[in-house]
C-alpha cells in the first residue's frame, strides 16, 4: 500500500498547488491569500475534529503550546506562498517552494556537521541551491518581449519582479525552519497529536482571517473564486493524511519519499496543461536541476 499512498500524496499535493494557484491568482483581490488561509483552516479544523472525536487522538493545551512555534512557521510560510501565486507562474513557484528540504539539510549540517551525511546528499543540496539561484538569474535576465511572447497563450501575464521570486523563497525559508523545528519537537510529542495541534492552530488562523476579511474589511466572498480555494484545501489536507501512511511503512521510506518529493514535477505538468503556462528552455533546465536534487534528497529521507 505504501506505493499507492505515495502516489495519492503526490497527486493531492500537486492538486493543492494547482487549485491554490487558481484561487489566489486574481490581482484585483488583495486578500485572496487570507481567504485561502480561511479555506485551509476550515478543512483542516474539520479533519482535526474527526481525528479527535472519532479517531481518538489525544490533544491538550500543553501539546498545542509546545507545537505552536512550528505551526506558526508552517502557516506563515503557506500564507506567504499564497501571496506569491499572484505574481509568478506556478511552474516556477512550486519547485522553489519545494526546495525547503535542501535548506533543512543545510541547517542540519550547520548543527551536527558532516556526520552520517552521504556525499550524494551534499551533491543534491548543491543542485537544489544552484537550480533556485539559476531560476532567479533566468527570470531577471529574460527579455521583456520574449517573456510577453511566451506568455501569449497563457491565461495570465507576469511582469519581471523581484517580489515575484522573493515570496516563494521566503516560503522556502520559513518552511525549512518549520521542518527543522518539527524534527526537534516531535522527539517529545506524539505525531498524531502534533498534527491535530497544527490543524487546530490553522483553524484558529482561519477564524482570525475571517474576522479581518469578512467582518472588518467586508471583502465579498464570490463562490466562483472561492470554490478552487476549498478544492485546494481538501487536496492539501488529504495529501497530509496519506503522507503519514506512506512514510509509516519504514521498509519502503527510501522509495516512497522521492516519489512524494517529486510532486512539484506534477505541479509543473498541471500548470502547463490547465493554466497554459509556457516557460523558456532555460527555465525548464533549472527546474530539472532543482527536481533532481529534491528526488536525490528524498532517496535519503529515511
Amino acid at each position: 500500500m505504501w506505493f499507492w499512498f505515495s502516489l495519492i500524496t503526490l497527486f493531492c499535493w500537486s492538486g493543492s498547488d494547482l487549485f491554490s494557484k487558481i484561487g489566489c491568482q486574481h490581482e484585483d483581490d488583495k486578500l485572496s491569500h487570507l481567504k485561502m488561509v480561511m479555506a485551509v483552516g476550515l478543512v483542516m479544523g474539520l479533519h482535526a475534529c474527526y481525528q479527535i472525536f472519532i479517531g481518538g487522538v489525544e490533544i491538550s493545551a500543553n501539546v498545542m503550546l509546545t507545537y505552536l512555534p512550528v505551526s506558526l512557521l508552517y502557516i506563515g510560510s503557506m500564507a506567504i506562498g499564497y501571496i506569491g501565486l499572484r505574481y509568478i507562474e506556478l511552474s516556477i513557484s512550486s519547485p522553489i517552494c519545494n526546495s525547503s528540504g535542501a535548506l533543512v539539510a543545510v541547517l542540519t549540517l550547520a548543527v551536527s556537521g558532516l556526520r552520517d551525511v552521504a556525499p550524494a546528499q551534499l551533491v543534491a543540496t548543491a543542485l537544489v541551491c544552484i537550480g533556485v539561484i539559476g531560476l532567479g538569474i533566468v527570470e531577471a535576465r529574460e527579455d521583456d518581449d520574449l517573456r510577453a511572447a511566451r506568455q501569449e497563450a497563457g491565461n495570465r501575464r507576469y511582469a519581471k519582479s523581484a517580489l515575484a521570486l522573493a515570496l516563494p523563497i521566503i516560503y522556502c525559508l520559513l518552511d525549512a525552519l518549520g521542518t527543522f523545528a518539527d524534527s526537534k519537537v516531535l522527539e517529545t510529542l506524539n505525531e498524531d497529536s502534533a498534527n491535530c495541534a497544527y490543524e487546530l492552530t490553522f483553524l484558529a488562523a482561519g477564524i482570525v482571517c475571517f474576522v479581518y476579511v469578512v467582518l472588518i474589511k467586508k471583502s465579498p466572498l464570490i463562490p466562483k473564486r472561492e470554490a478552487p480555494k476549498y478544492a485546494g484545501a481538501i487536496f492539501e489536507t488529504a495529501g497530509q493524511f496519506t503522507y503519514i501512511y506512506a512514510l509509516a511503512d519504514s521498509k519502503h521510506v527510501a522509495l516512497s519519499a522521492p516519489i512524494i518529493s517529486a510532486y512539484c514535477v506534477a505541479s509543473v505538468v498541471w500548470s502547463r496543461l490547465f493554466l497554459k503556462e509556457k516557460l523558456s528552455w532555460r527555465h525548464y533546465a533549472m527546474i530539472f536541476v532543482v527536481v533532481a536534487g529534491i528526488v536525490i534528497l528524498g532517496l535519503y529521507d529515511a
